[in-house]
């Protein structure tokens, strides 16, 4: 155990430093958002120190330990940990949380309670991503819940009531099946009672018992995730929210989902992962065709952003059931990846809509005549999106590929089959992303029409700081993988032990 509390500095700073915000001297909104933008980049700084000096790559135990008795009725503890599978999200969640506290600098309305929603997010998708207990773990799942819901419902469009309900019910709905999953594997003990992980990954159960456990715990990521049929509050969702939220949701909170289904699916229940994951492979192909061909018909930009973002997700799903290390590797970097893609093009999307007050596509043309940065950004995160070699969601869907032709646990025909439909979701990709391009900045109807009587910014310091601050690490994750690779391949490792050696 370490002698300084570095996780549970990290985990508990934000949220405390956010409630601080009511507090502030009220001399108008920029000492707000400048107070949260400094918090947040501590904060990352703070993660980005603590694990380069304390983390060890190359050992796939938990480090960085904390444990400290909490509530003596139930044995309940405060444990906090990382491993090669957490450091990833961690700094993807601190990363990403920075630069939308930046993209919040349009909103004036209630803005403190806007931005302590943001850190009290914050807090939860970080103590999600490090708990080491199962009550912790479901504690930070759903922390960061009612933030959204306010984010949405009072910052949101036109529907946003309807959308933050629907959010709410799917997403409170799946946790009841988590806290039943909880509850359930904590309880069963061949010993004592116990929600302790390390703990737990040497537990075994009865076939039925563990795929009740399975079947109640998917339930609950496969939302979150999400998961077909379990996707629809997705769009609703992204299609409403402020852009600084959707950011946070296509950046972090959908790979809470995928790292859930790792964490404990996969790594608690590896008996019942091993009967479900053919089942799961054929679901992720499915998914990356569908979503795809849903997308092609949304006129609604943000609307088809989200659609894509759920056939990206479909990769992940084919990766942690391919049971292969390169497949579960794959899907690691497309967590990290697409959080870094799908952030972006929803930032593009919300300042192109502030500049245009246009949402539906066949509404607008002609905008990179006016606009040319944001015409360059879009058009280079869109190739990112359909997976341009050289950049980062290439590397990974070419990954989750080579998992998926390597796997032992496929028939010949079935690793066709399953090629084969992926290959088909990445050609549907660049259509829907390509005709998006097209009826956004090709052609004269917008230009022609309001171009006499209107003014449009094109992009400035601020979105031009925080595309490129994400650019970067596309560019560099497609160029030199292994960098985020290195962070989980021990761990894969072990994980992929209980199914060889089982």
């Amino acid at each position: 155990m370490n002698s300084f509390p570095w996780l549970t500095t990290i985990v508990v700073l934000p949220i405390f430093a956010g409630s601080l915000i009511f507090v502030l001297p009220h001399r108008g909104n920029k000492i707000i958002r400048w107070y949260t933008i400094s918090i947040a980049a501590i904060e990352l700084l703070l993660t980005t120190y603590a694990f380069c000096y304390n983390f060890q790559p190359d050992d796939p135990l938990i480090q960085l330990a904390e444990d400290y008795k909490w509530i003596n009725f139930f044995d309940f503890h405060w444990r906090l940990g990382i491993d090669g599978l957490s450091i990833g999200p961690v700094l993807l969640t601190g990363f990403i949380t920075t630069l939308a506290t930046l993209a919040a600098f349009p909103v004036t309305r209630d803005c403190r309670l806007f931005h302590f929603l943001m850190l009290a997010m914050y807090s939860g998708q970080i103590g999600s991503f490090s708990s080491r207990d199962l009550l912790l773990f479901f504690i930070m799942w759903e922390l960061e819940l009612i933030p959204v819901y306010l984010l949405l419902s009072m910052w949101g469009g036109k529907k946003r009531l309807y959308s933050a309900t629907k959010f709410i019910l799917y997403t409170g709905g799946g946790s009841i099946f988590l806290l039943m999953g909880v509850l359930g594997i904590g309880l069963y003990g061949s010993t004592e009672p116990t929600l302790n992980l390390e703990m737990l990954v040497n537990q075994s159960y009865p076939l039925a018992l563990e795929i009740m456990f399975y079947i109640g715990f998917f339930i609950a990521f496969a939302v979150k995730l999400p998961i077909i049929p379990l996707h629809t509050w997705l769009p609703d969702t992204h299609g409403e929210a402020h852009y600084s939220t959707c950011m946070l949701l296509a950046g972090i909170l959908l790979k809470m989902g995928a790292y859930g289904l790792v964490r404990i699916n996969m790594e608690l229940l590896s008996h019942a992962h091993s009967i479900f994951s053919p089942w799961l492979i054929i679901i992720g192909t499915m998914q990356i065709i569908y979503a795809a061909l849903i997308s092609l018909g949304q006129r609604n930009l943000k609307k088809r952003i989200a659609y894509s973002s759920v056939s990206h997700m479909g990769f992940i799903i084919i990766g942690i059931s391919s049971i292969t290390e390169t497949g579960l590797n794959g899907a690691f970097l497309q967590i990290i990846s697409h959080g870094f893609i799908g952030a972006a093009l929803f930032f593009l999307a919300g300042t192109s809509y502030d500049r245009i007050r246009l949402v539906y596509l066949d509404e607008m043309g002609g905008i990179a005549i006016p606009m040319p940065k944001i015409f360059t950004l879009f058009s280079s995160f869109s190739m990112a999106s359909l997976a341009l070699p050289g950049m980062s969601g290439f590397v990974a869907e070419l990954i989750v590929f080579f998992g998926i032709i390597t796997s032992h646990k496929l028939l010949l025909m079935t690793k066709i089959l399953i090629t084969f439909g992926m290959a088909i979701g990445m050609i549907l990709t660049p259509i829907y992303l390509l005709s998006m391009l097209r009826q956004m900045f090709y052609g004269y109807k917008l230009f022609n029409i309001n171009i006499k009587n209107s003014v449009f910014l094109d992009s400035g310091p601020r979105e031009l700081f925080v595309s490129s601050s994400i650019f970067i690490p596309v560019i560099g994750v497609g160029i030199y993988p292994d960098f985020v690779l290195s962070l989980s391949t021990e761990k894969v490792e072990a994980i992929l032990s209980k199914f060889f050696y089982r």
